[in-house]
């Protein structure tokens, strides 16, 4: 049975969080003219391409870094796992792989494509959130 910890609900922090994210997505566009699909923006530092390395390596830096910048100046946060750091690890790999597999990630189709009303980006969502869901699921009632 999945449980809520509705003491850990913290609706403006993850409201503030999801304005930030819109807003770097839309800086980014308006000022490279590149979408913020994080799959693609790190394949591009893995494959680098001239005049390309610079933003990328910056806008991933600041993915990086925000959670050091936030426990800084906020305070510690606390995250909480009923899978162990190897299933984390395995798992966000899998992802990267799904990801590249796909042709794209949840930033790039759920945030950027859904607001360019993107039907392309609309499926795409769709399906990898419904596998989500369906995997989280039996890994959840069967392990």
């Amino acid at each position: 049975m999945i449980s809520i910890h509705w003491e850990a609900f913290t609706p403006y922090s993850a409201l503030l969080g999801g304005m930030m994210i819109g807003v770097s997505a839309v800086m980014l566009i308006l000022l490279t003219g590149r979408v913020a699909g994080i799959s693609g923006i790190l394949g591009g530092l893995i494959k680098p391409q001239s005049n390309e390395t610079l933003w990328r390596f910056t806008f991933v830096l600041g993915m990086v870094t925000a959670p050091w910048l936030y426990m800084a100046t906020m305070g510690s946060f606390e995250f909480e796992s009923p899978r162990g750091p190897l299933a984390l690890i395995v798992a966000g790999l899998l992802v990267g792989y799904g990801t590249r597999l796909g042709s794209g990630c949840t930033s790039g189709h759920g945030v950027c494509g859904l607001s360019r009303l993107s039907l392309r980006s609309l499926v795409a969502t769709g399906v990898f959130m419904t596998v989500g869901f369906v995997v989280a699921s039996l890994l959840m009632h069967a392990i």
